[in-house]
């Protein structure tokens, strides 16, 4: 019988990383990148690259948040939600480690 793992949460101080199965890659054909992981490729967008890419096992969540409000110069409350919601299904999908 499978253990079932408890979920983790995403919060302002979780300390996101990508775990070592999973990697960004450059794909030359499309001209894009790609995230791999043993079973399955994606192919996110520019801000979900922006966030994986800082998901570096030393930002915090909060940390992210203000640095992508800076740079898109966008709300922070509007960045918090997007940032937490896309965090959180990596999460749970076992994409991201938090």
């Amino acid at each position: 019988m499978m253990a079932l793992r408890e979920r983790a949460m995403v919060s302002l101080r979780s300390v996101p990383s990508l775990p070592k199965h999973v990697r960004i890659q450059y794909d030359p054909v499309r001209q894009a990148f790609a995230v791999l992981s043993p079973e399955k490729v994606f192919w996110p967008n520019e801000i979900s690259l922006d966030i994986l890419r800082r998901c570096d096992g030393r930002s915090t969540v909060g940390h992210i948040i203000a640095d992508l409000a800076a740079e898109y110069d966008a709300e922070q409350e509007a960045v918090a939600a997007d940032v937490i919601a896309f965090l959180q299904e990596w999460s749970d999908k076992l994409l991201v480690k938090l």
